[in-house]
């Protein structure tokens, strides 16, 4: 039930005036050195909300030396495991005691529904910080297997600075993801938001200064992906960069690394996730209404998104009236609204994006069920409806490229060896479902479909005690669990002869 005085709270909220925002550079706020800004959009309305600054390489660097600066003093890099972890629990505290300003303040950025955002954003986020700092005192170094007058010990030690590049749809979970593990062992931390959702990120900084991080621990320089994540992926003494986003970008962020000191690049660039109902589902109710939220919650604008719905051809007709039926009866609008399901579209470029893809999966053959429109044009934000499209083939553009909004293609399959070509058949490899009461045939998908993540009659909600990581053009390297931690380490051997 939608309570009346959270209600009241985010209509108070959303009326907040943002000033404008700066570069978080070592605990303080700074404009950019050529004092340039964008200006911040809301997709809720279409109009100004506030302007960031714009980091040139200037202020990169100068976040880079602070972050260096702090490494190596040892305030927080050599502090015991037990005082990063107070810390780091302090952070989440104030997540949580702010949880309703950074949900609100995210929502007004990115267009995010409020229901989702208040546990996606700051609840999930406060959660990370909770696990790496639970995590931070329990995670052991090694002793080799040796002749007995040699002690052989491998030790983890933390990389050093650490850039992250963050994407719009969830800026605090995502975030977090990066951010909490790098902290947790000790590195310091560049961290550049998307510039369509920088602002709760920011607030993120403050509330990292007053749970008493050190200063140039975490910096936060804002700008644009050509400009200051170019600055980021060519600096010579970043160690790794951490990045969430496209593939483009991901492969130009590796060609950085090539042409400067060779850091370590991780990537997670998104999927084309195939959900695979089988004509012995548990439940085809239950089944369709997850598959419906799989792709139509945060407007479709999820990497792990089922965006890929394969049905098994004797149940086709079924079970596509009944994803039909509930995506036309989903509320969308303005997403600062708790009975909203699906909010805005992030900017007016990505639903022109989404229109763009629609109009080519009619031209492809695919047969419009319901959607496919833009709506709500009058309060000048950016909505779309959910958008079904049936007889999609594997070949087709919508069944191969990454679409980042509320659109599903539907692709019938004969038998399991079908469901498997077809799931396998695109160039990601992120995520994936299979819907069976057959605890065998799950278990023989699980291991058959070429993906990082595979759901077995559910869609989504893994926790933090287990990775998320892709495969093939998806990207490499895993966000959550202890896995995580490798990306931010380095191991040393000690070979000690007795």
């Amino acid at each position: 039930m939608v309570s009346a005085s959270t209600q009241e709270s985010i209509d108070a909220l959303r009326l907040n005036p943002i000033p404008r925002q700066g570069l978080f550079i070592g605990g303080k706020w700074q404009d950019a050195e050529r004092g340039e800004t964008l200006e911040v959009v809301s997709p809720i309305n279409g109009q100004p909300l506030t302007s960031i600054a714009a980091a040139g390489a200037a202020d990169v660097n100068a976040a880079v030396k602070v972050a260096r600066t702090a490494y190596e003093d040892g305030g927080w890099s050599r502090a015991a495991p037990s005082e990063r972890k107070k810390v780091l629990h302090l952070i989440a505290d104030l997540l949580e005691k702010y949880a309703l300003e950074l949900a609100v303040l995210g929502v007004r950025d990115n267009g995010t529904e409020i229901s989702m955002a208040l546990k996606a954003e700051p609840g999930s986020a406060a959660g990370t910080f909770r696990y790496y700092a639970e995590a931070v005192d329990k995670v052991y170094g090694e002793i080799a297997p040796t002749v007995q007058n040699v002690l052989g010990l491998i030790h983890r030690e933390p990389v050093g600075v650490i850039a992250a590049i963050v994407p719009w749809n969830f800026p605090l979970m995502i975030g977090a993801w990066k951010i909490a593990p790098a902290l947790a062992v000790g590195n310091s931390v560049v961290l550049k938001p998307a510039e369509t959702a920088s602002l709760s990120l920011l607030r993120l900084a403050e509330i990292c200064a007053e749970a008493g991080l050190p200063e140039g621990v975490l910096n936060v320089v804002t700008g644009r992906g050509a400009i200051t994540g170019e600055a980021l992926g060519l600096h010579m003494d970043i160690d790794v960069l951490a990045f969430t986003g496209s593939g483009g970008v991901g492969r130009r962020l590796l060609e950085y690394s090539a042409r400067s000191n060779l850091k370590r690049v991780y990537l997670e660039l998104g999927g084309k996730s195939p959900n695979i109902v089988f004509a012995d589902a548990p439940n085809l109710d239950q089944a369709a209404k997850v598959s419906a939220h799989g792709i139509f919650r945060n407007s479709g604008q999820v990497c792990v998104a089922g965006s890929r719905l394969l049905v098994e051809r004797s149940i086709q007709e079924e079970f596509v009236e009944k994803v039909a039926t509930i995506a036309s009866k989903l509320k969308v609008g303005d997403p600062l609204d708790l009975t909203t399901e699906a909010g805005a579209i992030n900017s007016l470029e990505q639903l022109t994006k989404n229109l763009a893809h629609v109009e080519k999966a009619g031209v492809e053959g695919a047969n419009l069920k319901t959607g496919g429109k833009r709506i709500l044009q009058d309060t000048g934000g950016f909505y779309m409806t959910p958008t079904i499209f049936d007889a999609v083939r594997p070949e087709m553009t919508l069944a191969r490229d990454e679409v980042f909004g509320p659109i599903l293609g539907v692709i019938p399959f004969d038998d399991e060896p079908d469901a498997v070509r077809i799931a396998n058949a695109t160039p990601y490899g992120l995520a994936s479902a299979v819907w069976t009461s057959d605890l065998s045939r799950a278990h023989r998908m699980v291991r058959a479909i070429k993906a990082g993540v595979v759901h077995v009659n559910t869609y989504g909600g893994a926790d933090s005690t287990v990775p998320l990581g892709g495969v093939k053009q998806s990207g490499n390297g895993y966000d959550k669990s202890l896995h995580a931690l490798h990306k931010y380490t380095d191991l040393k051997t000690a070979w000690i002869q007795l």
